[in-house]
């Protein structure tokens, strides 16, 4: 069953008090695995916390909503930070923000509040759920002149293209609720295709905004699997992709303890990837491996490089797949040798197979290897990402030189001239010429494909 997380419901509502158990059984049959409650006043944040201690599967933020904002004092702050400090369960500070649309405190109230639980986050090196309605000025001053990068999620995204670039470039997450959802919500559903999936997070906000199948009823966490679907369609991914990679995100931003083991074999949308190797004869400036391991939510940091076998036993029936990857978190041409034994395998069952490399196979194996490779690697993804030798190696820093980028440019070609499909993929990075990257593949004879800096997967 997919595992996901609800990052924002208020379980400890009067609402959920009748059938509180029932509620969190229906989620974890649901597949949610994680839920975070979320405090929403000094009341609601101790019964946060309680809530945790309760349920194995609950996790607590504290904080007070912006409506409450007039009753926040040195006194709330210091209780709420004794608060944190002795349960290990809290994981964020929030409700927290501005909400200028019903203006329940005074703006004044509001802003000192919101900057006091920003000192608070900082000093307890917690991420913020962060509330917006009709304030977003104001709360993009206060966030970008608080002197630090910020950790935290801006909660059931409610802005505009322009906000969401902004909240994207301050390096929040962001989430929607079952709104998503509605028949009316076309125009955010638009904006919600914008979010990189690596930024987004999957929440409810339980009781309020159930799902438009149950419009008028009380929310719950169970119904976050129903975004599932709605996020594959807006992202182009699969409902298992939105599922893996909103996971890890929560609990990469919430220390939530979900267990992410390293893969061999994942996938992403309709193909199956093998991650052969961890090495890499390229020291990319924009590669995501000096960030992080994960690639859409897949863990591709070898503990040691699998055998041939282990391969095999990875790829098991590979049924289903449109085709088979040779990808990973390194270069796969470094094991030439398992990547031809395996395709000839993959062959012979009729799957289809990609190669997806840097183009330094020649060099690395002391030979030219288009010849080995034709009849069993269906496609090859060749990354050039610049359009001259100099732009390459400041981007890529190839480990064999300044002649690296001819190399690759010849590796294409030799693709190319043994008939397999070859696609040239650039970067849309500063001092690119991109027209001029297209004009070089096309010239090869091979597809040309943009890719965009920090997009991966």
């Amino acid at each position: 069953m997919r595992a996901i997380v609800d990052t924002h419901c208020h379980l400890d509502f009067k609402d959920f008090d009748a059938d509180r158990d029932q509620v969190i059984d229906r989620a974890r049959k649901a597949g949610v695995a994680r839920v975070v409650n979320i405090g929403s006043s000094v009341a609601g944040s101790r019964r946060s916390v309680e809530l945790a201690k309760q349920y194995e599967c609950v996790y607590a933020s504290i904080g007070v909503h912006p409506h409450e904002a007039a009753s926040v004092t040195d006194a709330v702050i210091s209780g709420l930070e004794s608060l944190a400090k002795d349960n290990r369960k809290v994981v964020a500070i929030g409700e927290v923000g501005l909400d200028y649309y019903r203006n329940l405190s005074p703006k004044e109230a509001q802003v000192k509040a919101f900057e006091r639980f920003i000192g608070l986050a900082n000093n307890l090196e917690l991420p913020m759920v962060i509330h917006s309605r009709e304030a977003e000025s104001d709360l993009l001053a206060i966030l970008k002149g608080c002197g630090r990068r910020l950790k935290g999620v801006m909660h059931c995204f409610s802005g505009d293209g322009r906000f969401l670039s902004e909240c994207l470039a301050l390096g929040l997450h962001v989430s929607f609720t079952c709104n998503l959802t509605f028949k009316s919500a076309a125009r955010l559903r638009e904006t919600a295709a914008r979010v990189p999936a690596e930024r987004l997070l999957l929440e409810t906000d339980a009781p309020f905004l159930a799902p438009q199948a149950q419009r008028g009823k009380r929310n719950e966490p169970a119904n976050c699997a129903q975004l599932l679907d709605v996020w594959a369609g807006l992202l182009k991914l699969s409902a298992d992709d939105v599922a893996r990679i909103t996971t890890h995100n929560a609990n990469a931003l919430f220390h939530l303890g979900i267990e992410e083991p390293s893969v061999v074999a994942y996938p992403i949308r309709d193909a199956l990837y093998l991650n052969i190797t961890n090495e890499c004869t390229n020291a990319c400036d924009f590669c995501v491996r000096k960030s992080t391991p994960f690639v859409k939510g897949h863990n591709l940091k070898l503990e040691r490089i699998p055998s041939v076998d282990e391969l095999r036993r990875a790829l098991g029936e590979a049924r289903g797949y449109r085709e088979i990857v040779f990808c990973g978190y390194g270069e796969p041409t470094t094991r030439l040798e398992t990547v031809l034994v395996l395709a000839r395998e993959m062959k012979k069952n009729g799957m289809r197979t990609r190669l997806v490399t840097n183009g330094h196979g020649d060099i690395i194996n002391g030979r030219p290897i288009a010849a080995e490779l034709a009849g069993l690697i269906d496609k090859v993804s060749v990354s050039l990402n610049a359009d001259t030798p100099e732009k390459y190696a400041e981007l890529c820093k190839p480990k064999f030189g300044k002649d690296t980028y001819n190399r690759v440019v010849q590796f294409i070609k030799s693709c190319v001239a043994r008939g397999i499909e070859t696609e040239v993929t650039c970067l849309d990075a500063d001092g690119v010429d991109i027209k001029r990257c297209e004009e070089i593949a096309r010239g090869l004879g091979a597809r040309f494909r943009l890719r965009s800096l920090g997009a991966v997967g």
